[in-house]
């Protein structure tokens, strides 16, 4: 009995397309209540709302931001927010706290160059009550670009974003600040 080299591919296809299909099927029953009562507990309501519209970056550990979110991920996401050849090669996660009474903001920030120009990108994050910091894509963005000024700092109020300040003093530098009332950092597509 001879086959041909086209009849044992189309074999081997039908047995593939067979035990793909097969090693495919559900073969254990994984047992879920029909109906479930909701949880009084308020923080994992919270929770549960903060993980359905943002992303979690990070936590805070005794003080020190523990990232949970790799940096490269979070450089790459600015390159693509600020979509305009903007090279990000440094994030960090910033707390702002005006004075010790006040509730601390963190901010994930963003720092690079385009066309030999200083940009930055500031984005407020949500703090859960477990110390986990969110980023919601509702959350406003700050943006800075340089004109000739080699570093620009964001400026506070009350924890806030307020302005700008230039890093050199030399005349006719100056750093413009863009504010927009969304981000799409990591906004599913």
């Amino acid at each position: 009995m001879k086959f041909s080299s086209r009849s044992i591919v189309c074999v081997l296809l039908a047995a593939g397309s067979l035990l793909g299909s097969l090693s495919s099927c559900e073969t254990s029953k994984r047992g879920f209540p029909e109906m479930s009562s909701p949880s009084n507990d308020p923080d994992e309501a919270n929770r549960r709302k903060l993980e359905a519209t943002s992303t979690q970056l990070a936590r805070i550990n005794e003080g020190k931001v523990e990232y949970i979110m790799p940096r490269a991920q979070l450089a790459t996401a600015f390159i693509r927010e600020f979509n305009d050849g903007t090279v990000v090669d440094k994030t960090m996660i910033r707390k702002v706290q005006e004075g010790a009474k006040d509730k601390p903001i963190y901010y994930l920030v963003g720092l690079g160059l385009r066309n030999g120009m200083f940009r930055s990108m500031a984005i407020p994050l949500i703090t859960s009550s477990d110390q986990s910091l969110y980023l919601n894509s509702n959350s406003e963005r700050y943006t800075i670009t340089s004109v000739g000024c080699s570093f620009c700092y964001f400026s506070f109020e009350k924890n806030r974003i307020t302005g700008t300040t230039c890093g050199d003093d030399s005349g006719g530098s100056r750093c413009d600040l863009v504010v927009e009332n969304t981000n799409t950092l990591f906004r599913r597509r």
